[in-house]
């Protein structure tokens, strides 16, 4: 379903209404796409892989982490 910045502003409920159908929304802006509404799914408990999860894994910077953390506050207090 496509809805304008102007539908969001005063017919949100109805908007919202649609989402918890299942339906996505997608508001425009001047006629062109904006911004997607798309239904709320909560993982409970799931840890999900993100692309920058673990990013710090391999450094050798942080090998040992409390060194690491005190090394960073040198100079703070």
């Amino acid at each position: 379903m496509k809805a304008t910045a102007k539908d969001l502003r005063f017919c949100s409920k109805k908007l919202l209404d649609t989402v918890n159908r299942g339906e996505e929304v997608v508001i425009t802006y001047r006629g062109k796409p904006c911004a997607k509404l798309i239904p709320y799914k909560e993982d409970k408990g799931k840890i999900t892989k993100h692309e920058l999860f673990g990013i710090w894994k391999d450094n050798e910077m942080v090998r040992d982490v409390d060194r690491y953390v005190r090394d960073s506050r040198k100079g703070r207090y």
